[in-house]
């Protein structure tokens, strides 16, 4: 029983040294060297404590106490800043120079012109978080993944998670929904890039290629590798002590946004992992040109008839999980496992970016980048879906229903019925 004990004791020291290291790591690198490996990237699994799993739940729940006490005094202070990642490598990219036809076609993510918008935003960020909450609760309202713990969510789901431990904030980016511009910020906060030694000030001067680079953000799905088996631990210290936040977008004009961003401007890689199948499987050409420059020359371009089959096909989940672009927002930021603080709307995204810069206490560090704005989501939903045949709305509706419920967008009745 002593020698037990002496053993718990021992595991418990050791652990405890393990963690300190692990936050001297931490404070002296600072987060723009995550994705180098350290120490701790693949720790050795430890002993299984001899008396059972209550002893190990009591061990975990020990941990969780002391990262809390740890982390909890002063977790929103700005850290000393230490090494800061240089310009990452630029990636070969087939896309040609930004010009009039992707400004229209990007048109940074349509912000929805003539969208209302509310004085009071104060209410308008209650109603929108107490709706989430309530939905969640409601037993009655039920779609996949909705009853699983955070714990159940594996670490490459949890990839969309950006943490700025400087603000102590965490940002959950949506493809097409002012996503570019809020990594942007999230990298002028956490001061994770520089250029010539100098970390940027200015979201606008950040490179869109170093902004989507999978190395310039810290992210939930890389804790595994740097913590080891206190990740979990760490994120969910992290998710109760910081602030965060996520912005959403009506889901079928996200889906139009993604269509014509991806498919309406050449594209190498969306060609060859989806044009190319698409256009075999729904318009039946059997030889395609091997480029997406030569298949634009010869008129060969997926319609958006095409992208819908893909999206209703049963088999295109069988083969792999929907890109994220037009991946469903709850699975791609968990909003019934996570209780975000903030619900921005790219419908309102003005009045949500000045709201939520305040609530960070960052709105005199910087401004966000401002938007050019489009037609209405409502005019652009009756274009695009008019040659859409009514049984595919409708069960286009069906696969993004939760993303229209829970985020309070009306349910589109002029697209559903005839």
């Amino acid at each position: 029983m002593t020698k037990s004990r002496l053993f718990r004791l021992w595991l418990v020291l050791g652990s405890v040294f393990t963690i300190l290291l692990i936050i001297v790591y931490w404070d002296s690198v600072g987060t723009a060297h995550f994705s180098l490996p350290t120490s701790f990237s693949r720790p050795h699994p430890l002993e299984a404590l001899p008396t059972g799993r209550a002893d190990e739940k009591e061990f975990a729940s020990d941990v969780d106490a002391f990262l809390e006490k740890l982390l909890s005094a002063g977790v929103k202070q700005s850290v000393l800043p230490g090494k800061r990642a240089e310009q990452p490598p630029l990636l070969a990219s087939s896309r040609p120079a930004p010009g009039n036809m992707e400004e229209s076609v990007r048109g940074y993510d349509w912000s929805s012109h003539g969208a209302p918008q509310s004085p009071d935003v104060d209410g308008r960020q209650a109603e929108r978080r107490s709706v989430l909450r309530e939905l969640c609760a409601n037993t009655s309202f039920v779609f996949p993944t909705k009853e699983r713990s955070f714990d159940d969510i594996p670490n490459y789901e949890l990839n969309h998670l950006i943490v700025d431990d400087r603000h102590g904030v965490i940002y959950c980016y949506v493809p097409k929904a002012a996503c570019t511009n809020w990594k942007r910020v999230m990298i002028v906060l956490s001061q994770s890039l520089s250029d010539r030694g100098v970390p940027y000030r200015d979201p606008l001067d950040i490179p869109r290629e170093y902004v989507h680079n999978s190395s310039t953000h810290l992210t939930f799905s890389k804790f595994w590798r740097r913590y080891g088996k206190f990740s979990r631990h760490l994120m969910k210290v992290k998710l109760k002590k910081y602030t965060k936040f996520l912005f959403v977008r009506d889901p079928f004009v996200r889906l139009i946004s993604a269509f014509r961003s991806k498919f309406e401007l050449e594209n190498e890689e969306f060609y060859r992992k989806f044009a190319v199948p698409m256009l075999r499987m729904y318009s039946n050409h059997t030889s395609l040109p091997a480029s997406v420059s030569e298949a634009f020359s010869a008129g060969l371009k997926v319609s958006f008839a095409n992208f819908i089959q893909y999206l209703l096909d049963p088999h295109t989940e069988k083969l792999a999980p929907f890109n994220e672009h037009w991946r469903q927002v709850h699975r791609l930021c968990h909003p019934c496992q996570i209780d975000y603080d903030f619900v921005g709307k790219l419908e309102t995204l003005d009045q949500d970016a000045a709201q939520l810069l305040r609530l960070l206490k960052v709105d005199k560090l910087l401004h966000f980048p401002p938007s050019y704005r489009n037609r209405t989501a409502s005019s652009w939903e009756e274009d695009w879906f008019s040659k859409i045949p009514l049984a595919w709305r409708q069960q286009l509706y069906k696969l993004y229903e939760a993303d229209f419920v829970l985020f309070g967008y009306p349910k589109p009745e002029n697209l559903l019925r005839d």
